[in-house]
């Protein structure tokens, strides 16, 4: 670790971070398989639980990721843990991967819905039952965007995994402090 670096991120940075890993694990294994057909089959997503707390997830961590990214410019500096190494620069591109993620599965589910004429169905009775601007949009017709957005929801799934391994990894093995940079003082040991 870079001795001018703090040891461990702020409680902010910290609550973030934790709240989407923990909001996009539950969404993902709400996410509605067939919610498409079952939409054309006469199925309104506001009868079925799993639909609404997915919707609510998405555009909660759509949400916490702006917030987060807000705080970048504003938080206190992040600790510094690694070098020019390939490794490191595999962490960053991993970092970067899952930032662009969790901007674009939020949208993806937005043009899923509005380009098949779908309701965004939210918690607290919340429902937009047309959206015009990307039902009209051009982009609406360029792909399958349920497909796309299960597709991107796998992808990132699969990365926060590899992402939760790393960090496992360096703290069973390197004992470099990255995990616990990231966990309450009281776990991070």
């Amino acid at each position: 670790m870079n001795l001018s670096s703090p040891s461990r991120y702020d409680a902010l940075s910290r609550a973030f971070h934790w709240l989407t890993a923990i909001a996009v694990t539950v969404a993902f294994i709400l996410g509605p398989g067939g919610f498409g057909r079952q939409m054309h089959e006469g199925l309104d997503p506001a009868t079925r639980n799993d639909i609404v707390w997915h919707e609510s997830l998405g555009v909660l961590v759509f949400v916490l990721t702006l917030l987060r990214l807000v705080w970048l410019a504003f938080r206190p500096a992040a600790p510094q843990f690694g070098g020019d190494s390939a490794v490191d620069k595999l962490a960053k591109l991993m970092h970067l991967a899952l930032w662009a993620l969790l901007l674009i599965l939020p949208m993806s589910a937005l043009l899923a819905l509005g380009s098949e004429g779908h309701p965004l169905t939210l918690l607290g009775g919340l429902r937009v039952d047309q959206m015009p601007w990307i039902a009209n949009s051009p982009i609406a017709k360029l792909a399958d965007w349920g497909e796309v957005h299960g597709l991107l929801g796998d992808t990132l799934i699969w990365l926060a995994g590899l992402h939760a391994v790393a960090a496992i990894y360096h703290h069973v093995i390197l004992k470099d402090g990255v995990l616990a940079s990231m966990l309450p003082k009281r776990w991070a040991r």
